[in-house]
């Protein structure tokens, strides 16, 4: 399967475009950055671009299959809404429908599933700009008629592997990047 990852250059994107490659996927990797994408694969295309451009997120869309989204906030003006429009658009100019995209714990309707502490001073403290662009993400998606499916991983990290998942609520689960089996099983 033809798969293209944004976002490929963070944590969990690179653990995307690893476990894809590692399932035997054709991966193009769209970053911003090429020197930071760190895995050399014969099956790994790198194409520069940013997400907030149309014509660079249609031009790399074409000819795949499923689109991952790992896109992470950058600190500054909101790109992630933007960005996750532009992906959609893209999507639909190529006939794709299938993505996968990786939000946050406590976006959306997950915040019921955390106490008032982290609720306070994490969500609505520490990073309220990051879930407030994720819940606009979440609710572009949602609306796009498509065939997505959205994580809401909470603390991960770059741990060895344990193929452990705790469960917060229905149809959720959190893991380290590195968990052995895929994230999201792909398949055709």
């Amino acid at each position: 399967m033809k798969l293209i990852v944004f976002g490929a250059t963070g944590g969990t994107g690179q653990q995307l475009v690893t476990q894809a490659l590692a399932q035997g996927h054709a991966v193009t990797a769209f970053v911003r950055r090429p020197e930071m994408m760190t895995t050399q694969h014969a099956a790994l295309t790198v194409v520069q671009g940013d997400v907030t451009a149309a014509a660079a997120v249609a031009a790399a869309m074409a000819g795949h299959e499923v689109v991952l989204s790992a896109l992470g906030t950058r600190g500054g003006p909101a790109v992630l809404p933007d960005g996750t429009r532009k992906i959609l658009e893209a999507m639909a100019q190529a006939g794709i429908r299938r993505s996968l995209w990786v939000s946050s714990f406590g976006a959306g309707d997950s915040l019921k599933q955390m106490g008032w502490l982290a609720q306070t001073l994490i969500v609505k403290g520490l990073l309220r700009q990051a879930i407030e662009e994720k819940n606009a993400q979440e609710r572009i998606i949602m609306a796009s008629g498509g065939d997505w499916i959205i994580a809401r991983p909470g603390g991960l990290t770059d741990g060895p592997l344990t193929g452990q998942y705790r469960v917060t609520g229905p149809g959720t689960r959190s893991a380290s990047r590195r968990s052995p089996a895929p994230m999201w099983p792909i398949s055709c």
